[in-house]
């Protein structure tokens, strides 16, 4: 079975692109150490390798079904999810005082990697639970959080989202789910709720919705939507889970990959009365989700990654054994044939790989160490740093979503017949990414968020940031040997990119709203791009000042990198210019079509 993640890899990212090994100069991490790191790190491994990889496919070919009123899943499931819990990875990143290590949420990415390549149907109720708990430490009153985070922390509960409808899937403003008030204090919630992954099973003790809905009498459209804590048994007052709170489900719906994470229809207030507690203020439900949408689409953004990842890892392994064919220049018919690996266009189509999951697994690296930046950095730069995270968050969530596809697409290829039959787990990961660019937010929706808002807020100033970062490294690269290509390429797509936005903010006012997005997704591709070729800059510097001291196996990684990022700038980033061309000249082709003609 070919690896699932490249430890080397997860380390250069953290330990010599990131510096992670500096975090413990801050007072939250100063328990910690590189050594620390390394050793959690190990863990991960250790129990996505033993408990996670081994039951991935039988849960692909044995999707979740209901026995006797009952969610079935492979017991693998359960396995892992105990073993996850025992290694105490649902509280890590927490404080000490909730049995958490304090983790960085950096390292608590890196750590949730190796479950999300080794097992991304299981690794979601882990994912859920902790972005759930992590709603609850910030909105949630001291007595929600003993009543319901403690347990999710401890892993006895697990926790979801439950925010689409039958009718309203990315449009939350149209929900139609009702909250009225009991007169206690609670309220009873009533309505329906779609595609919501982990919503009924028995592998925990209790469920903990996170529910959008509305108060009886509050206004249309996102004001009018607040946040309920609904779970599936009402809690008693010691703490454990009592009677049926008449969370119904509804029905299993049937997913082409992440078939191992139940996603079901349910219904609330079915045979019975469903009561929810208000988080926070009402009307704020949508802003509080946010909060944890907008973490777990750095989560979607990575887990995008690992399968890309995995899926490259095994044609990496196959290649290097497959023999097939023989170079051009051998022209006897009796010679024997090569590993795949030599034949030049088998090489293109890994390097391929190699340059969208090492990009996209910076990416998300980068994006999670702001966050650590943003809550135990230096106070003074904080605000730019929220800017930055907020607008890099899309291209997080977006860019590997559709490059990882891509990356798995080369690995079938790479793979030939044997890459979409299910001898080999390609194909699985290929069904399992598909998800990705829809869940958390499509690419659409994130192409109108970053050109919408992120790109014109706060005056532009997250633009700002993330230019004057990359002009700093570019900077700071200047000295290295072996970067001129590289840093030309990205210098190039920068200017591209920012002229290219200039153009089009310069004619926001006269063309109108709709205009100005219709091209959105051309601003996702440019900027992601451009951003990509940041992260290889990054990765080619460290690897620059690593080579001349390395030897053997260290020597032929920096060499890779080094060779992966140049092939990001020759093959990839010219592509910036197309986008960059087409967004400046606010093409009108979609907006113009008419919906007859289709």
């Amino acid at each position: 079975m070919a690896p699932f993640l490249s430890k080397r890899d997860l380390s250069f990212q953290l330990f010599e692109v990131l510096n992670t090994a500096a975090l413990p100069e801050r007072p939250r991490f100063s328990e910690h150490s590189r050594e620390v790191y390394e050793d959690i790190l190990n863990l991960a491994y250790t129990v996505a390798d033993r408990h996670f990889a081994p039951h991935a496919r039988e849960a692909d070919l044995n999707e979740p079904h209901v026995v006797d009123g009952k969610v079935r899943l492979v017991p693998g499931v359960a396995q892992a999810l105990a073993a996850f819990r025992d290694a105490g990875f649902f509280s890590a990143h927490h404080d000490e005082e909730l049995g958490g290590l304090q983790l960085p949420w950096v390292v608590m990415q890196a750590v949730q990697a190796h479950f999300q390549a080794a097992n991304v149907g299981t690794s979601g109720y882990a994912f859920l639970t902790i972005g759930n708990a992590n709603l609850q430490r910030v909105f949630a009153s001291p007595e929600q959080q003993q009543r319901y985070m403690l347990p999710l922390l401890e892993g006895r509960w697990l926790g979801t989202m439950a925010l689409s409808e039958p009718h309203a899937g990315s449009g939350l403003a149209d929900i139609t789910t009702t909250a009225a008030p009991r007169g206690d204090g609670t309220y009873s919630i009533t309505g329906t709720k779609m595609w919501i992954s982990g919503g009924e099973h028995e592998l925990s003790e209790n469920i903990v919705h996170l529910v959008l809905a509305r108060i009886q009498g509050a206004p249309a459209g996102v004001k009018g939507i607040s946040l309920f804590l609904v779970p599936r048994y009402r809690v008693q007052d010691d703490g454990s889970p009592g009677e049926c709170n008449h969370v119904v489900l509804a029905g299993l719906n049937h997913k082409m990959g992440y078939r191992g994470t139940t996603n079901t229809l349910l219904n609330f207030g079915e045979g019975g009365e469903t009561i929810g507690e208000l988080v926070g203020e009402p009307g704020r439900g949508l802003a509080q989700m946010f909060y944890m949408m907008n973490e777990a689409r750095i989560g979607v953004g990575m887990g995008a990654v690992m399968l890309g990842y995995a899926g490259y890892l095994a044609s990496l392994e196959y290649a290097r054994e497959r023999l097939q064919g023989r170079p051009a220049s051998q022209k006897d018919p009796l010679s024997p044939p090569v590993p795949i690996i030599r034949h030049a266009d088998v090489r293109r189509l890994l390097l391929r790989q190699k340059a969208f999951v090492e990009g996209g697994l910076a990416l998300g690296l980068y994006a999670s160490s702001l966050v650590d930046d943003l809550q135990t950095g230096p106070e003074d730069g904080r605000e730019d740093v929220h800017l930055l995270l907020d607008l890099l968050t899309p291209l997080v969530k977006s860019w590997p979503s559709k490059y990882s596809q891509e990356a798995l697409s080369d690995a079938i290829q790479v793979m030939g017949g044997a890459g979409y039959t299910r001898d080999f787990p390609v194909e699985m990961y290929y069904r399992d990414n598909r998800l990705n660019p829809i869940h958390e937010g499509t690419e659409g929706i994130q192409g109108n968020d970053l050109l919408g808002r992120k790109i014109t807020q706060a005056g532009g100033r997250g633009l700002q940031v993330l230019l004057s970062r990359i002009q700093a490294d570019l900077r700071a690269s200047e000295d290295l040997d072996g970067l001129d290509e590289i840093r030309a390429a990205l210098a190039t797509a920068v200017n591209q990119s920012t002229q290219a936005l200039q153009a089009l903010l310069s004619q926001a006012g006269q063309i109108g709203p709709d205009l100005y997005l219709a091209n959105a997704n051309s601003a996702l591709e440019m900027l992601g791009h451009t951003v990509i070729g940041w992260m290889w800059l990054r990765q080619a510097a460290a690897a620059a000042r690593a080579l001349p001291t390395a030897r053997g196996d260290d020597a032929d990684f920096y060499r890779g990198k080094l060779h992966a990022a140049r092939f990001f700038a020759t093959h990839e980033l010219p592509r910036v210019r197309a986008h960059a061309d087409l967004l400046a000249s606010v093409d009108r082709t979609t907006t113009d079509m008419q919906e007859a003609w289709f």
